[in-house]
């Protein structure tokens, strides 16, 4: 039996186990950086297999190691993020969250589990491949600083020292069975943008006695988006019209608490920056903030202004993502493994990708004649479990090809 042939029949030995994995994990989600209960699960697994591991980086963060023949040849990272967001879960299915107001939305219930189920089949194969696969489990990765940069400080990409990393997406408008991969920059860094407009609040009735704040944001809102003009391309991108940048500067929440006769003493507003240069990501927070300052001052009113930084943007390295790619093809058939465009929105496997020639890609999940449709972030998001036999075999077959690679 070939080794593609032996990882396709570990992948469906492993199969309902893995989804059993996946399940569990969905009825018992935890917020960032609290997932102590997902933690101590992914634990168990890893003893009931005897694979070794350090828990408690980051709290709740483990690294998992598994050494081949020669384990100091060359170092491949495998990534799976931990942590749910605060949703509730409309979906009605046995498996669903168990935990009031918080869902696997964003399928790392999926990632977790198929890692897991990766892990088991190359500890099953160490006897076939030289070097070592280090598996990081973290967690934090839908809030800043996010887990992963966190992790990385406190050493996961040392001792031994990784060569080459991995990580995988759910992907709901890709059709189970189906793959997707984009060689250099991906995704966007992303920054978070909080303003207080300070003014003097009272009565509408009485218009010289107060100096609305809400007017002010209002001016600032639009200032920005002047001073920042974009078009959409062809990929459905937008993209700055002075320098084609790929840039995203959006407003979301506007918070004033007057009413209709009551003008408030400040307003709060809260959006994000995204774009995928790092020398225009820093020009662009020094002008925001001068418009910010400029139209507050303009109209006698103090700005409170707090830009978080957020992710770098992701780059996926040309030489691991052709490989990665190659082998998807071989795996799946090329028909099932698909080119992608940008994207502006933003994942903390980033930080790893600006340290580590890495591959990020995107697992196809949906399954429209199912229903099986809605789309991360939403209360009715589920995926096609199919999707867990490929990519358990397919990240495997990913591995085992790379450790063949002359990269490291």
């Amino acid at each position: 039996m070939s080794m593609i042939d032996n990882i396709k029949q570990l992948a469906h030995q492993y199969f309902d186990e893995v989804i059993s994995f996946r399940r569990h994990i969905h009825q018992h989600p935890e917020l960032s950086f609290e997932e102590h209960e997902t933690s101590n699960y992914v634990c168990s697994i890893l003893d009931k297999y005897d694979i070794a591991y350090t828990k408690g980086i980051v709290k709740t963060g483990i690294v998992a190691i598994i050494e081949g023949k020669n384990p100091t040849k060359k170092t491949i990272l495998l990534r799976a993020d931990l942590d749910a967001l605060p949703i509730e879960e409309k979906n009605n299915v046995e498996y669903k969250s168990q935990n009031v107001g918080i869902m696997h939305a964003c399928g790392h219930d999926v990632h977790t589990a198929s890692v897991l189920g990766t892990a088991i089949i190359l500890n099953q194969l160490k006897n076939e491949f030289e070097g070592t696969v280090k598996i990081m489990f973290q967690p934090g990765e839908e809030v800043l600083p996010g887990g992963s940069s966190l992790m990385i400080k406190e050493g996961v990409l040392q001792n031994p020292k990784v060569d080459v990393a991995m990580a995988q997406h759910v992907f709901p408008s890709m059709e189970v069975g189906k793959v997707g991969f984009r060689e250099g920059m991906y995704m966007a860094s992303t920054d978070e943008l909080h303003i207080t407009i300070i003014g003097k609040g009272g009565h509408a009735a009485m218009a010289g006695d107060y100096n609305n704040p809400l007017v002010v944001a209002a001016h600032i809102i639009t200032e920005i988006e002047k001073q920042f003009p974009f078009i959409i391309d062809a990929e459905g991108v937008a993209r700055n019209t002075q320098n084609n940048i790929p840039t995203v500067i959006a407003f979301g929440k506007i918070e004033g608490k007057g009413a209709t006769n009551v003008i408030p003493e400040s307003v709060y507003i809260a959006g994000t920056f995204r774009t995928m240069d790092e020398v225009w990501r820093k020009e662009v927070k020094l002008k925001i903030t001068e418009i910010i300052n400029t139209v507050a001052t303009k109209y006698n009113t103090k700005a409170d202004i707090n830009i978080m930084d957020g992710y770098p943007f992701l780059t996926n390295d040309a030489e691991v993502t052709k490989h990665c790619k190659q082998a998807a093809i071989d795996y799946l058939g090329k028909e099932n493994v698909e080119d992608l465009p940008l994207r502006m929105t933003a994942e903390d496997f980033a930080y790893i990708t600006q340290q580590v020639p890495s591959c990020f890609f995107r697992l196809g999940t949906g399954n429209k004649a199912k229903g099986i449709t809605s789309g991360v972030h939403t209360s009715t998001f589920d995926i096609d479990e199919k999707a867990l036999e490929i990519s358990t075999g397919l990240m495997a077959w990913m591995v085992l090809k790379e450790k063949t690679s002359n990269l490291a």
